[in-house]
């Protein structure tokens, strides 16, 4: 009996070399085999950032496989298996909501009590007036604690560093974003390391030892613990994010890649469209999360990370966020009496501004819409200047993890003398006796902190640099203290906080925007009150609530769920129609200048996120031309030849091969010997075929008994490998495979003659990874499809490559 072999072996004679697979594109064509010279070839490139590291990306099967199996499978189901089905959605959203919520509370009450302790330790060396010491212990603290984060992003879970709000919006419009969602970049510790992890950590090994080969890294929860305890200008929002999409990605494929639960009712997960839905739901409650606002998340949701949406959809997500909403109810009524230490002040709503009226005049509208103006010059500003620094940033970390860890420790050490330092700077104010509240105050949270100042004087400056990003909030959008802070400091802490923001995110660690964006916007916001003086009755705290608001939408370019998020934020439903403008105008000004931040990134990262309005432009190109410049498509005969599957499957990348029956009855009117499509495989098909080896020794169809004994509907959900992990035998390369089975036999296909705006809409809009294009007239000898298209073939940035004539069509009038 003959040894089987690798099929790198079986196809030696048959292959004139091999592409690097670094250099191949994963959604290409190419054969290794003749092909006609062209002066012009669509390409693209497979890799992207992803979190901080380099990653082979492909594309999402978010289509439904209608093959032979899969609707053999749905005429089985019985209603009592649809119900099933149902009921685990339902269950697994509430999983999800639960454990988002848990985790959150978690984070939180460690943020507190970390930065709390800490903060309180340094007022009482400033108290005793011992500065020096105060300096040293608060930067001594926040150094060890970014040193702590840095180290777990850059040895251990790349992919935990940043925000995570990009990768996600990428993973819900097709892209897959590989150990994105894994357990590591969660928080997990196995005995083994994969290579794609390790490989370049030779400086983390010499800080570690054998430790990194032993541990993986605990990722985004303790390294956002680690990040926003060390006081540095980053919130906890975009990792909250992150942190409900993996826990939802986890429990959709049922647990981590070496620990996955095999239950069958699981299997029903095991597939890319349900495992989207659920990471919708976990993004979602993470927002509910991150600001205790269940409808705001869901909003978040649908307006900036989703791309396909539906009612069954809504009602599972909003089930989410409020299993999240009552987690959070019930840990804070528990730790309200002290039994969390300084964790569960504020209650549900965190920066309540509803003990104050809000009346407004017509001389308010002027001050108003200058807040808008003003946060959409300052988003769009601040989107520019954090492009640059990202692309500097960028030059940095690729000279390797030492620098990486060095620039995150630098600005850690940058903060520390910013926010201790420039207090000095400010006068010490009076307390005013007409203020209920304790002045000065006492510990390391709460107004009027007295850092330098002589009995019955407080610091306004320390009052907002001295405590935690929560607290600062707090602070300055209290009402009725209209005198608490002088424009002086006010103007050096809008500044200091410009800075730091764009300094900070970018370094690896878990990062978010929000806090960030609302402490800068919130100052400017203070400072327009002041300057309006009496001339209107808004408070000052309201004033800035608006100006958080309007430079928020300026950068991220949100206005429904940022309305709604803010609204129960406050609690003062009387701002909603101010906040309604303001965030309007912010928004209409910042999309006269640039991106919003999150597509900024995204371009930066190299992800291919397909946008939701295509440039006009490409209505003055279509699908057909587009087919013309790239190589020729490949096909397969409905019953194929083995070796024909393992040469096409070891010198192409692409995911999906066209299926074609030649020498069919044609309808009337076409030629005898026509071809006809009959739909389209996917790769870990053919894969799975060769290691099932349901191979056949002539050219026929094969019986449905046969292809149910080999398969199932559970094995076409897997992933299969890497076809170099495939054995096959010299002798089975000339025996035959059905391909009919398991041929989607209703793919969507597009006429050579449509526009490519159209095309990307529909290719959007469903979630597709392959659009087959077919030609416009039938005819003896004439190929049934013409090409294949895929994401990278519809990005703006690859056609104008090709054909640089649309530039000129992109600059001129918008049509």
């Amino acid at each position: 009996m003959e040894e089987p072999r690798l099929v790198q072996e079986a196809t030696t004679n048959d292959i004139n070399g091999q592409l690097n697979e670094e250099e191949r594109d994963p959604e290409s064509n190419s054969m290794r085999q003749p092909l006609l010279k062209r002066n012009r070839t669509l390409s693209s490139s497979p890799f992207a950032l992803v979190g901080a590291k380099v990653s082979h990306i492909e594309s999402l099967d978010y289509e439904i496989n209608e093959n032979d199996l899969f609707k053999h499978d749905w005429r089985r189901r019985s209603r009592v298996q649809v119900l099933q089905y149902v009921f685990l959605k339902w269950s697994l959203a509430f999983l999800v909501g639960l454990l988002t919520g848990v985790t959150a509370t978690l984070i939180n009450l460690a943020i507190e009590n970390i930065a709390g302790y800490k903060l309180r330790a340094v007022v009482d060396y400033i108290d005793n007036r011992r500065y020096l010491m105060g300096f040293a212990y608060f930067a001594g603290a926040n150094f060890v604690l970014t040193l702590i984060a840095a180290l777990l992003c850059v040895c251990f879970a790349p992919t935990a560093a940043g925000p995570g709000i990009p990768e996600i919006k990428a993973y819900l419009n097709g892209v897959d974003t590989p150990n994105m969602f894994g357990a590591t970049t969660l928080f997990v510790k196995v005995r083994h390391t994969p290579n794609f992890i390790t490989a370049g950590n030779s400086g983390c090994e010499r800080l570690f030892g054998n430790s990194l080969s032993t541990f993986q890294g605990r990722g985004k929860i303790i390294g956002s613990i680690a990040a926003v305890s060390a006081s540095l200008d980053l919130g906890k929002e975009g990792p909250l994010v992150h942190i409900g999409a993996c826990f939802a990605s986890l429990l959709g494929q049922g647990g981590p890649d070496n620990y996955r639960l095999k239950w069958r009712w699981l299997r029903y997960f095991n597939n890319d469209r349900d495992r989207r839905d659920l990471i919708t739901s976990g993004s979602s409650s993470g927002v509910c999360a991150a600001f205790r606002s269940p409808v705001g998340g869901v909003l978040f949701a649908l307006e900036e990370v989703a791309t396909w949406w539906r009612s069954a959809l809504l009602w599972r997500t909003f089930f989410s966020t409020a299993v999240v909403v009552v987690i959070l109810r019930a840990f804070i009524e528990y730790c309200k009496s002290g039994n969390c230490g300084l964790f569960g002040r504020g209650g549900l709503i965190m920066f309540d501004v509803s003990g104050v009226s809000v009346t407004y005049h017509p001389v308010d509208i002027i001050p108003i819409a200058l807040i808008g103006i003003i946060g959409g010059l300052l988003g769009s500003l601040y989107n520019h200047v954090l492009h640059k620094v990202l692309r500097l940033y960028n030059l940095i970390n690729e000279k390797g993890k030492l620098h990486k860890l060095l620039l995150a420790l630098s600005v850690s050490l940058f903060t520390s003398i910013g926010m201790y330092g420039l207090p000095f700077l400010a006068k010490c104010k009076p307390c005013d006796p007409s203020i209920q509240r304790s002045c000065p105050g006492t510990g390391g949270t709460g107004n009027f902190k007295q850092f330098n100042c002589p009995n019955g004087y407080y610091n306004d400056l320390a009052t907002l640099l001295l405590t935690t990003n929560d607290d600062a909030v707090r602070n300055i959008f209290s009402i009725n203290t209209p005198g608490e802070f002088q424009v002086s400091s006010l103007i050096i802490y809008f500044v200091l906080y410009c800075i730091l923001g764009l300094v900070t995110f970018g370094i690896a660690v878990p990062s978010g925007l929000f806090l960030p964006i609302i402490l800068m916007g919130s100052a400017y916001g203070r400072l327009l009150a002041i300057a309006m003086g009496s001339y209107t009755k808004i408070d000052p705290g309201l004033y800035a609530v608006l100006g958080a608001a309007s430079l928020m939408a300026g950068s991220m370019r949100m206005t429904v769920s940022l309305c709604v998020i803010f609204l129960e934020l406050t609690n003062n439903l009387l701002l909603l129609p101010i906040t309604m403008l303001v965030l309007l105008i912010s928004k209409s000004v910042g999309d006269c200048f640039n991106l919003s931040i999150y597509e900024i990134i995204l371009e930066l990262k190299g992800l291919p996120f397909l946008d939701a309005n295509p440039d006009p432009w490409m209505r003055n190109i279509t699908v057909g031309e587009l087919a013309d410049v790239k190589p020729p498509v490949v096909t397969l005969r409905g019953i194929e030849k083995v070796g024909r599957i393992v040469e096409v499957l070891k010198n192409t990348t692409h995911n999906g091969f066209p299926v074609v029956d030649e020498g069919v009855v044609p309808p009337v009117g076409l030629p005898i010997g026509a071809t006809e499509l009959h739909g389209i495989v996917l790769r870990t098909h053919l894969l799975l075929v060769l290691k099932k080896k349901l191979f056949l020794h002539e050219r026929r169809r094969t019986e449905e008994w046969e292809v149910r004994e080999k398969f199932s509907w559970i094995d076409l959900a897997e992933r299969w490998g890497k076809i170099e992990d495939v054995a096959v035998t010299k002798s089975e390369m000339e025996m035959y495979v059905d391909l009919h089975p398991l041929t989607n036999t209703t793919p969507y296909t597009v006429v050579e003659s449509m526009s490519v705006a159209k095309a990307m809409v529909l290719f959007r809009q469903v979630g597709l990874r392959h659009m087959l294009i077919v030609p416009k007239y039938q005819a003896a000898g004439v190929s049934p499809v013409v090409g294949i298209l895929t994401r990278q073939d519809l990005r703006a940035h690859n056609i104008l490559s090709v054909f640089p004539h649309l530039v000129k069509s992109k600059s001129g009038k918008k049509h």
